[in-house]
Protein backbone atom coordinates (compact mmCIF):
# COMPACT_ATOMS: atom_id res chain seq x y z
CA UNK A 1 0.00 0.00 0.00
CA UNK A 2 1.40 3.34 -1.06
CA UNK A 3 1.56 6.88 0.96
CA UNK A 4 -1.85 8.40 0.38
CA UNK A 5 -1.18 11.69 -1.62
CA UNK A 6 -3.35 13.85 0.88
CA UNK A 7 -1.15 12.56 3.99
CA UNK A 8 1.75 13.32 1.98
CA UNK A 9 0.47 17.27 1.42
CA UNK A 10 0.31 17.49 5.17
CA UNK A 11 3.59 16.14 6.48
CA UNK A 12 6.85 18.21 6.82
CA UNK A 13 10.41 17.11 7.52
CA UNK A 14 10.61 17.45 11.33
CA UNK A 15 13.87 19.07 11.46
CA UNK A 16 13.56 21.82 8.93
CA UNK A 17 9.90 22.02 8.39
CA UNK A 18 10.59 21.65 4.88
CA UNK A 19 7.99 19.71 2.00
CA UNK A 20 9.58 15.64 1.54
CA UNK A 21 8.75 13.55 -1.36
CA UNK A 22 8.69 10.05 -1.50
CA UNK A 23 11.97 8.43 -2.19
CA UNK A 24 12.07 6.42 -6.24
CA UNK A 25 12.06 3.29 -3.99
CA UNK A 26 8.86 4.25 -1.90
CA UNK A 27 10.86 3.37 1.16
CA UNK A 28 11.55 6.29 2.74
CA UNK A 29 10.61 10.69 2.68
CA UNK A 30 12.85 12.21 1.64
CA UNK A 31 13.43 16.17 2.84
CA UNK A 32 13.84 18.60 -0.14
CA UNK A 33 15.66 21.23 2.30
CA UNK A 34 17.85 19.06 4.20
CA UNK A 35 18.20 15.85 2.76
CA UNK A 36 17.39 13.84 5.70
CA UNK A 37 15.62 10.49 4.24
CA UNK A 38 12.92 8.92 7.21
CA UNK A 39 12.12 5.18 6.71
CA UNK A 40 8.56 4.02 5.87
CA UNK A 41 7.75 1.36 8.03
CA UNK A 42 4.55 -1.15 7.73
CA UNK A 43 3.24 1.60 5.71
CA UNK A 44 3.75 4.20 8.81
CA UNK A 45 6.28 7.62 7.83
CA UNK A 46 8.46 7.03 11.06
CA UNK A 47 9.68 10.94 10.97
CA UNK A 48 11.65 10.92 13.98
CA UNK A 49 14.71 13.11 13.62
CA UNK A 50 17.02 9.92 15.22
CA UNK A 51 15.56 7.65 12.78
CA UNK A 52 16.31 9.66 9.22
CA UNK A 53 19.61 9.55 7.14
CA UNK A 54 21.07 12.20 5.52
CA UNK A 55 21.56 11.72 1.71
CA UNK A 56 23.49 13.90 -0.65
CA UNK A 57 21.24 16.03 -3.20
CA UNK A 58 20.40 14.46 -6.42
CA UNK A 59 22.41 14.61 -9.28
CA UNK A 60 25.36 15.40 -6.80
CA UNK A 61 28.48 13.02 -7.43
CA UNK A 62 29.07 11.02 -5.03
CA UNK A 63 33.01 10.51 -3.82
Amino acid sequence: MAINQELLDILACPACKAEVKLTSDEKGLKCVSCHRVYPIRDDIPVMLIDEATIEPPEGTPSE
